[in-house]
C-alpha cells in the first residue's frame, strides 16, 4: 500500500523485529519476521498511527482500509499481544530511514559525551513523562548519549507490552532531536534503548 493504493513488497523478506515472548516465566526477546499488510494473520488489531495516536482495536479489514486511504502500509509491530499491535507507517520510508541512522550511527559510533540514564515507570503521568523528555533532550544538546530504562515493577511484567508501546512513544516524542542506536532490549525487570542527537 505505498503512494497510490500501491502495496510496499519488502524486497528482503527477511527483515527481523525484536519480540518480547514469555516462556516458563522467562522474558525473552526473540527475533521474528515483520508481517506487513496482507501477511498479518491476526482477525484483531489494535491500531497506532504514524504520529503514535491510539485508533482503537479494530478488523484486520478496516485497519487494511485505513492504511490504504491514508496510502501507507500496516506494520505488525508487538505480534506477541492481546490482540496483536498493528501500526501505519510508510514501510519503504521507514526502511529507508533506519539504513540512514545505521550509516549514521557507525560514522559516529567513535564520538560522543557521557553517558546519561534516564529511568522511567509504566504509571508515568504525562507532565512526568515531558520533565523527563526535557532533560533527555538537554543531555542530547550537550553531546551525551542517553540510555532510556522503561522499569517493570511486581505484575507490571506480565504486560510488557505497555512497556514496548511506552518507549515507542516516547522515540515518537524524541524522532525531531534524537536518534536510536540498536534494537531495545530486556534486561531483568528493564526495557532499554539508547539515543543520541541528530
Amino acid at each position: 500500500m505505498g503512494r497510490g493504493g500501491r502495496r510496499f513488497e519488502s524486497s528482503h523478506p527477511d527483515h527481523k523485529i525484536l519480540t518480547l515472548t514469555k516462556q516458563r516465566g522467562v522474558t525473552k526477546i526473540v527475533n521474528a519476521t515483520i508481517r506487513i499488510n496482507e501477511e498479518i494473520k491476526a482477525r484483531e488489531l489494535r491500531v497506532v498511527s504514524e504520529s503514535g495516536e491510539q485508533l482503537g482495536v479494530l478488523t484486520r479489514t478496516e485497519a487494511l482500509k485505513i492504511a490504504e486511504e491514508e496510502g501507507k502500509d500496516l506494520v505488525e509491530i508487538s505480534p506477541n499481544a492481546e490482540p496483536p499491535v498493528a501500526k501505519v507507517i510508510n514501510w519503504g520510508k521507514y526502511q529507508y530511514q533506519k539504513t540512514k541512522e545505521q550509516q549514521r550511527n557507525k560514522r559516529s559510533s567513535r564520538s560522543g559525551g557521557d553517558l546519561k540514564q534516564i529511568k522511567i515507570g509504566l504509571k508515568i503521568g504525562e507532565n512526568d513523562l515531558n520533565i523527563k523528555l526535557k532533560k533527555i533532550n538537554e543531555f542530547l544538546t550537550n553531546g551525551d548519549k542517553v540510555k532510556i530504562m522503561i522499569v517493570f515493577k511486581g505484575r507490571e511484567m506480565a504486560h510488557q507490552e505497555i512497556g514496548v508501546d511506552l518507549l515507542d512513544k516516547i522515540i515518537d516524542k524524541l524522532s525531531e532531536t534524537a536518534v536510536v542506536e540498536g534494537n531495545p532490549l530486556m534486561a531483568g525487570r528493564n526495557l532499554s534503548v539508547m539515543v543520541r542527537r541528530k
